[in-house]
């Protein structure tokens, strides 16, 4: 959420950042509604300050026996009650709809964001890694992953409908070696690791900039007025809603949770495999840090650079791209996404992603701490994953497979493997 005064300051880049964004937002209403309530308050302040006045009138009067004057008294402050009811009302109105408009307001772009319309128009900034070439026919995961007895997407679409999956043995522990992995990277870089509740509060979803705008992409509990979280996220920033935090060093946190995603307006799209399910695991990144630009263009660097890291030990080739404008969620102030090469597609497919939101999750969460001077002040929030798996297991199932159908398993991940170089074939 942004400050209103900010807006009204800042018209041109409110009306740049939702154009760039293509958002439809109703910034001439938004003001209209502010003018009307200013006024409104203006207004109710001067009657209850007149309404003060005559009260003090009235028992100057009763004081000295004035009776017919301090009658008159009265019967002003009865007419002014009732003029404060009616203002009251439409106060509460104002209030309401401004706030209800400041949900839609977009979270400004950083200066080095580019513009572009959607996703082809991201820009790649770096390659790491040798992407494989296989001197034989290549396999993809759903084939591997029948191969080996790993994967099972009919019986998980016959429990659970489409984008559903089953992952078996092998499978199993190498969906769990990767988040232990990646726990464990982040713990030794100072993050608290916490299991965290996926079943949130329709509040926890509008405080991190889901709601309103992503309903269609949420499960709803009905009749339980809760919801199933698409991310983590939404309960690690949640936990401080309404808190005065300390920031001495940034608040790291790696939150380990089942996720769910509807994925409406996916139809026909990534339909084969484990690419877009509907239920998936993920260790989140989330830091709470002070209300400093360089200091947070830090933090988004170092959460970026802890995600690399464990693609690296996955012995995994990637890309890092700056994402475009709109390809922006509204709260996104800054974005990267790491995508891994995936084999099978013959392109990298998204595996992360990376962003830096300013304060915009804080004003709506009431997150602060106390600056060197005191002073209260909204902190900065960012995240990114760490890893989020079924989807993982596409490239390093892919780029590791061998010639015989075996799959290598990357040195990082044997300890989590019971010591095992290699997924063998199965003994028919």
């Amino acid at each position: 959420m942004l400050d209103m005064n900010w807006i009204r300051d800042n018209e041109e880049i409110v009306r740049k950042t939702a154009a760039w964004k293509q958002v439809d937002f109703p910034l001439d209403e938004l003001l209209e509604w502010d003018d009307k309530r200013r006024k409104l308050r203006q207004e109710t302040e001067e009657h209850r300050a007149a309404r003060n006045g005559l009260t003090k009138e009235v028992e100057k009067c009763l004081r000295q026996g004035e009776a017919t004057a301090g009658e008159a008294a009265k019967e002003q402050v009865r007419e002014i009650n009732r003029r404060l009811d009616t203002l009251e009302v439409h106060l509460a109105e104002a209030d309401s709809r401004v706030a209800e408009l400041l949900l839609l307001a977009p979270n400004p772009i950083s200066p080095d964001t580019p513009i572009g319309r959607d996703d082809s128009e991201n820009v790649e900034l770096r390659q790491q890694g040798i992407v494989p070439e296989f001197g034989f026919v290549l396999r993809d995961h759903v084939s591997l992953g029948e191969l080996h007895d790993i994967i099972d997407i009919p019986r998980g679409v016959k429990a659970g409908g489409p984008r559903s999956y089953v992952l078996k043995g092998a499978g199993l522990y190498l969906h769990l070696a990767v988040q232990r992995l990646a726990l464990d990277v982040l713990a030794a870089r100072g993050f608290s690791v916490l299991d965290v509740p996926v079943i949130v509060r329709p509040e926890s979803l509008v405080r991190t900039g889901f709601f309103p705008g992503g309903m269609d992409q949420t499960y709803e509990l009905n009749g339980e007025n809760r919801w199933l979280a698409g991310t983590s996220e939404v309960s690690l920033v949640s936990l401080y809603s309404d808190e005065i935090v300390e920031l001495e060093a940034p608040l790291r946190l790696a939150g380990m949770s089942a996720c769910f995603r509807r994925e409406v307006g996916s139809a026909g799209r990534d339909v084969r495999g484990l690419y877009r399910v509907h239920q998936f695991s993920k260790i989140e990144q989330v830091v709470l840090c002070r209300n400093d630009a360089g200091a947070s263009e830090n933090i988004l660097q170092e959460i970026l650079a802890n995600a690399e890291h464990i693609l690296q030990l996955l012995e995994l080739p990637y890309r890092v791209v700056a994402v475009c404008s709109g390809d922006m969620s509204l709260k996104t102030h800054k974005q990267y996404d790491i995508e891994t090469w995936m084999p099978s597609r013959e392109a990298y497919g998204e595996t992360h992603s990376a962003s830096n939101l300013l304060d915009f999750q804080a004003r709506r969460s009431n997150i602060r701490y106390r600056d060197a001077d005191g002073r209260l002040q909204y902190c900065h929030t960012l995240n990114n994953t760490a890893v989020a798996t079924p989807r993982i297991l596409i490239p390093l199932l892919e780029n590791h497979q061998l010639e015989d159908g075996s799959i290598y398993i990357p040195q990082a991940l044997r300890k989590y493997m019971d010591g095992k170089e290699r997924l063998e074939l199965p003994q028919k």
